[in-house]
This record gives structure tokens, sequence and C-alpha cells, in this order.
């Protein structure tokens, strides 16, 4: 009877901490309303797309910078502008940790922009980790892709280390396994992380994350021609690391479901790209976005608000900063 007791006992404690967990893990978004500005701040909306219209018009490939920008900044350890930050004598940041290196430097600039001319408006009011996210948003939807809504009240993080990144994000030669490993570790299903790859409709890749696989004489996966002139352009690249390639070479500065379409035909850059039409768990939603456009935004929009959502903070465990490349 004592034995059954406890067994019992433990059972319910475990019933409770699982519950307990569950509800630690709601508990940051029942904090983020869609409207945590409309009073504090009621231009906000208006001041981010005022301020990603006038970058992406001048540098049009901001869209994709801060796409990537906000996916290295969510996906390792929540979203919390924590990738914004900049080094320092005592502090090597998350920005500069060796996978955070090629990170375009619009991405940065048009958040930076953003948060100026709110500080003038609403000092000390507009957290970075919302301005990143809701310019993103806007982002993608200059360049064609799907609006969805962004739920606010996201706090800063007070660290940023790189050691904290470490093995944490994708890397463009990772197996599929490892890759439906790290999303499933976050809550992702593997339909989701094909719809997040779709990211690569939009933006470019370094010749070093690719040229090592492209052989036209072998069964890499690239189309024979396209591997031909893959490796044209990118013949100097060791003088010059630089140099880079559009991911979707079709509609490079358009968000559809091009790259999808892409894969198939061996029109992929990344080892990862054709390894999302090799493996059988992942080639189905290749091929269903790849004749169904509106699925894909769907499904899109969907995994991108659950990725802002990953990992947020409010209230007291985080901070507003009055910049976003320091921690007050």
């Amino acid at each position: 009877m004592a034995e059954h007791s406890q067994l019992n006992n433990l059972t319910i404690t475990i019933i409770i901490l699982c519950f307990s967990f569950q509800s630690l893990s709601s508990a940051a978004e029942s904090h983020l309303t869609v409207d945590f500005y409309s009073k504090s701040c009621p231009k906000f909306l208006d001041i981010i797309r005022e301020t990603i219209t006038n970058k992406q018009i001048s540098t049009p490939t901001t869209a994709a910078a801060a796409l990537r920008l906000f996916f290295h900044d969510c996906f390792p350890n929540g979203c919390d502008a924590s990738v914004l930050v900049s080094s320092t004598a005592f502090n090597t940041a998350e920005r500069d940790s060796s996978i955070n290196l090629s990170l375009p430097g619009d991405g940065f600039d048009v958040v930076i922009r953003a948060k100026t001319a709110l500080e003038l408006a609403c000092p000390n009011t507009v957290s970075c980790s919302d301005i990143i996210a809701v310019a993103v948003r806007d982002l993608l939807v200059t360049v064609g892709g799907p609006y969805y809504e962004i739920s606010l009240g996201r706090r800063d993080s007070r660290t940023s280390k790189s050691s904290l990144v470490s093995d944490l994000l994708p890397l463009p030669s990772m197996q599929i396994s490892k890759l439906i490993d790290q999303f499933s570790s976050r809550g992702f299903s593997v339909q989701e992380m094909v719809a997040l790859s779709g990211a690569h409709t939009i933006g470019f890749s370094h010749c070093k994350e690719f040229t090592n696989r492209v052989n036209p004489n072998n069964s890499s996966g690239y189309n024979p021609r396209f591997a031909v002139a893959l490796k044209k352009a990118c013949s100097n690249y060791k003088n010059d690391p630089t140099i880079s390639v559009f991911n979707d070479v079709m509609t490079p500065n358009k968000f559809d479901n091009m790259y999808f379409q892409n894969i198939p035909k061996g029109l992929g850059l990344l080892e990862s790209d054709h390894g999302l039409f090799s493996d059988p768990r992942t080639r189905p939603f290749v091929e269903l976005y790849a004749r169904d456009q509106a699925r894909f935004f769907k499904d899109f929009a969907g995994a991108m608000q659950k990725l802002s959502l990953h990992g947020v903070l409010t209230g007291r465990r985080g901070e507003i900063r009055r910049r976003c490349d320091a921690i007050n």
C-alpha cells in the first residue's frame, strides 16, 4: 500500500511539473498582444513601414537580410534581439560567432534606423525584438510575401554571448535528419521546417557555402548547366570570399514558391536544398509547395508566427534597450 501511494504521489508530481512547464512556456505569450503599442506608441506601425520602405527601395536586398537576421536571432535561444548586440572588450557577442559573421549589414541597419526613429517618437517604449519581428513581416510583404499578424510586447535580452549559439543554428551542409532534429527540439514539425526553408526564395549565399559540392560530372543533384554556371560565377571566390549567388536564380527578388519549383529541376543552391527533395520525409512538402503557392504562403505565415513567439521575454525577464546594439 505504501509503495502504491508513493507511486501515485510521484505520478501526481510529474503531472504537476509538466503542467507547470507548459504554463511557463505559454505565460510569455499571454503578455503579448497585437495592439500592445496602441496607446504608448500609436505611430509604431507607421514608423516601421516608412523606415522599411525607404530602406528596401534604396537597397533591394534588405528584405532577405532582415529575414535571415530574424531567424538567427529567434531560432537558437528565442526572439530577444540578442543577435543585434555588439561585442565589447569583455564579451564576444552572438553576432561575432562564426556562423553569424556572414549576416548582411542591411538587416542590422534597417532595425537601427527604425529604433532611432521610434526613440524620437516614443522614448524607451519599443523593444528591439518587436522592431525586428514587425520589420521582417512588412519587408516580406513589400517583395510579394504573405501578411501575418505579429503579437507584440517582447523584451530584449540582457545577455548576448557567442558561446550560446554554438551548434544551435542549421548549416547549409547539414543532413536532413539533423535539421529535422534541430527543428523538432524547438517544437517545429517537418512541414513547418520545409515551409520556413522557403525563405530561400529570396537572398543569396556565399560561394564557400556550396561550391565544394558543385561538379557538372557527378550526381550531386545539380542541373549540369547550372553547375557549370555556378563554377564560373564562383571561380575567384577564394581570393574574394564575398562572391555570392542568388538562392533562387529564377525570381531572386520576389517572394514566391519558385524556390520549391527549382529544387526538383536541380536548381537548388545548397546541400540542404537538395536534401529536402531527396529525403522522403520532406519531399512531399516540396512538391506540395511547388504546385500550390497559396498553401506555401499560408504555411509559411503560420510558421513565422510560431517562430516569432519562440523563447520570447516579457516583463521583468528582459529590458527595452535604448540602443539595439548595446545592453543598457
